[in-house]
């Protein structure tokens, strides 16, 4: 993402806000990334590195403080929450649990672009390196804040594709990633049973990777369910 272009993450269930943001957001030269629940937020947070967040509260997978809390496992990007409650507990609690700001809905979208640029420019002059996940071990470094791969300290030409796939692995170490949330993160939502665009996609990055499927170092198969990165294991 350029300086020019910031990127904003809006992670908001309801429809119309969702259009709402969308318009007013690019009408103002912003480049613009939309999820209607926590678990497409996360996964666009990691794979897409925005430049601040617009968080709400009330999602249906999940609370916004809880995004808020896992987002602040290991990234610092601005997040403006947005809420329909207007409790000054609940900004607290909002504040304290690390939002950079606070609106209640409705709101107004001059307002809402204020706030935004002084949460870029306060971005900007901070200089904060992100805290992105790393992964290291004798052979293989992982690092998402720099979008760095290197394999026997070498560069790692990875596409696209195979990069995203790889650092939402890497995000949810030690974990199963489910094909389908993979292929909706990645490819978007009409492509949730394209499962030969993963296979294609990690038998490339097993043979860049020298990672025999039959013994994996780093990238594992769970038959019938998704991948799992393992982590630890250098």
């Amino acid at each position: 993402m350029t300086a020019a272009t910031p990127c904003v993450l809006v992670i908001d269930d309801e429809t119309q806000i969702r259009k709402f943001l969308d318009i007013g957001l690019r009408a103002e030269g912003y480049d613009v990334l939309l999820a209607a629940n926590a678990a497409e937020g996360l996964a666009l947070a990691a794979t897409r590195s925005p430049d601040l967040v617009i968080l709400d509260i009330g999602l249906p997978d999940r609370e916004g403080h809880e995004v808020l809390a896992e987002l602040r496992q290991w990234t610092q990007v601005p997040v403006l929450m947005l809420s329909v409650r207007d409790a000054e507990k609940e900004k607290v609690k909002a504040l304290d649990s690390g939002a950079n700001d606070y609106m209640t809905k409705p709101f107004g979208i001059q307002e809402l672009m204020a706030r935004l640029r002084a949460l870029l420019r306060n971005r900007a002059t901070g200089a904060s390196t992100e805290a992105l996940p790393r992964y290291q071990d004798d052979r293989l470094h992982i690092d998402l804040g720099l979008r760095e791969v290197t394999l026997d300290g070498e560069p790692l030409a990875l596409t696209r594709k195979e990069y995203a796939v790889l650092a939402m692995l890497v995000l949810h170490a030690g974990r199963v990633v489910s094909q389908q949330q993979l292929l909706r993160e990645i490819w978007g939502g009409t492509h949730v049973h394209d499962t030969h665009y993963l296979r294609i996609v990690l038998g490339k990055l097993r043979q860049k990777l020298g990672d025999d499927p039959a013994t994996p170092r780093w990238l594992k198969t769970e038959p019938g369910v998704g991948y799992r990165f393992l982590a630890g294991n250098g």
